[in-house]
This record gives C-alpha cells, structure tokens and sequence, in this order.
C-alpha cells in the first residue's frame, strides 16, 4: 500500500526522526564483557551440578566470569564501544577459580549459586577499571554496584533453600583449576522462555603494548 493510501485511511506514520529512533531500537543488543572459562574449567565447574529440586544450573558452555553488563546497546553505541574496548592494555594474568558462595545474603533464601576467584588478581580489578574508563568515554552510562567477580553456577528457587544449603556443605572445599587470562569478550545475551543464549561479538587480546 502506498504511503498515500495509508494516509488516508488515518493511520499516523512516522516522522523521519521517529523512523531514525525506531530503526536504531530495532537494532539493539543486549551486551555483557565477560572472561570466558577454558573448557576444562567449564568441565570441573559443571561437575557441581548435581540434581537439587529447585535449582537450575548454568548450561557449561556460557559458564564465565562477567566482567560489566552493558545492557541494551544500540548499533551506533556499540560501533564506539569497539573500538575504545580495542584500546584497553592489560597485561595476562592468572586467576583461581574457588570459593562458593549464593546471593543474596544468608538471611534470605538464595537465588543465585556461584564461584568466585578467591582473592583475585590485581589485574584482574585493573582491567574493570580501565573498561568502565573505555566505556564511559564510548557514551555508556554504568552503575556503580560493588564488583564482585564471579561465575554463576545456577539460579535457585525459594524451596531450594535447604538444599542449597547442603550442596554447600557437601563442596565447601570445592576449587576448580586456575586459569591464565589471556583475552576479554563481549557477548550479546537474548533471553528466551529456555533461559538466555549468549554470542560471541569480539574478543580482545590482553597485552600491555600500545
């Protein structure tokens, strides 16, 4: 139908600025930075997802360390976000993986089951710092919740507290073999009735060379 036609029967059609935003939402993507787990760490993580009633585990292969969630990024967005994420130099490092833990904090049942990087690495909070220095100067605006750098093994249900509690007991001295760093990643994430599906964008070699 022609935009004449469709005038005339009352239908209201965009302005050129409108269609500009709309064409810019359409192409938004959900962006997270991440470390992504060598698959031998994905396999002894994945060992821990024993059946609890209750409990939905991470599927192993999007089993990662988020580094910043970047939210909904539109396509201008994420060109600057590229390319000040290619200036970020740090240096590899090695980081554990240890230390179990649930969120939110043991008066409340727990919704969320993960690992943490013991004590980490000083790197490791180097490089959050100079991506949120890399995103704010790409336009982003981020929040400034405290950083607590984990992988999230699995989400949990209200009645799954009791055994939650006890599959912590059960892995208290759980560890999985540390890891050398050696690059970061963004990802986008669609959420589907299944869970979310996660997918490469870029990733971005650590070195310390200009």
């Amino acid at each position: 139908m022609s935009v004449s036609r469709l005038q005339a029967t009352g239908i209201r059609l965009p302005s050129p600025a409108e269609y500009k935003t709309l064409s810019a939402s359409m192409s938004t993507q959900r962006l997270f930075i991440a470390l992504t787990l060598p698959e031998a760490v994905r396999g002894v993580l994945a060992s821990t997802a024993t059946p609890i009633p209750g409990v939905n585990w991470t599927r192993p292969e999007q089993l990662h360390v988020t580094l910043r969630f970047l939210g909904d990024v539109s396509a201008d967005q994420q060109k600057a976000v590229l390319k000040r994420l290619a200036t970020v130099r740090v240096e590899p490092f090695i980081l554990p993986v240890e230390g179990l833990g649930v969120f939110p904090p043991p008066n409340r049942p727990p919704s969320v089951l993960w690992i943490g990087v013991g004590s980490g690495h000083p790197r490791l909070f180097q490089l959050r710092q100079r991506l949120d220095d890399a995103l704010i100067a790409a336009g982003l605006q981020l929040d400034v919740r405290l950083f607590h750098p984990h992988v999230t093994l699995g989400r949990a249900t209200e009645d799954a507290a009791k055994s939650v509690a006890h599959w912590l007991y059960v892995h208290r001295e759980f560890s999985a073999p540390p890891f050398r760093v050696e690059s970061f990643e963004l990802y986008s994430s669609e959420l589907h009735p299944s869970g979310a599906s996660h997918t490469l964008i870029r990733s971005f070699p650590l070195t310390s060379k200009l």
